[in-house]
């Protein structure tokens, strides 16, 4: 059951995920292109980074970090409609940056942990808007960052936290479904 501050945590990262769809969208009207499903090519890089993270694997998270900057500096952009290309481009600078991050700071995870809170965000919204045809969860850990909580998603139900690996592997719970 989450507390009153983790709904209020998580009306705010949607509110800010709204936020940015109809910012970066507004002549969108929220329909995902058949087009876009390669967008789960890099969803399936978050997870690998996400299970490094769960396994207190820095080398490997840096890895799916350095993987993830090549997928994006890759990725064919021509498949989004034009009123997509911009937000999808916004949204990928930020990623980008904080997988680079996570793939320079091999040997301290907790750095790379806080790049991954920042990343996480940004996948989320990318999910929302791009991702086409896969079940995915959105977890929340209330512990994370001084008790000020986080998301990560997941491509499994069962909850493994990626911010305390072995430290807490359960600490979290479901707070979205995204389909």
């Amino acid at each position: 059951m989450l507390s009153r501050q983790q709904h209020v945590i998580i009306a705010a990262i949607k509110k800010t995920v709204t936020d940015k769809l109809n910012h970066s969208s507004a002549h969108t009207n929220g329909d995902v292109s058949p087009f876009t499903s390669p967008v789960n090519g890099i969803l399936h890089i978050y997870f690998h980074m996400k299970n490094a993270f769960v396994n207190d694997n820095d080398k490997a998270a840096a890895g799916a970090g350095n993987e993830m900057v090549k997928v994006l500096n890759a990725f064919d952009k021509s498949i989004l409609r034009d009123d997509e290309r911009k937000q999808f481009e916004d949204l990928a600078a930020n990623v980008k940056e904080h997988a680079k991050q996570i793939g320079l700071t091999a040997g301290n995870i907790k750095r790379q942990r806080e790049h991954f809170e920042l990343l996480s965000k940004d996948i989320y919204v990318m999910a929302k808007k791009f991702a086409a045809g896969e079940r995915i969860y959105a977890n929340y850990c209330p512990m994370f960052n001084d008790n000020k909580g986080a998301v990560w998603l997941s491509e499994t139900e069962e909850i493994k936290n990626p911010y305390f690996g072995s430290k807490m592997l359960t600490c979290g719970n479901i707070a979205e479904i995204l389909n």
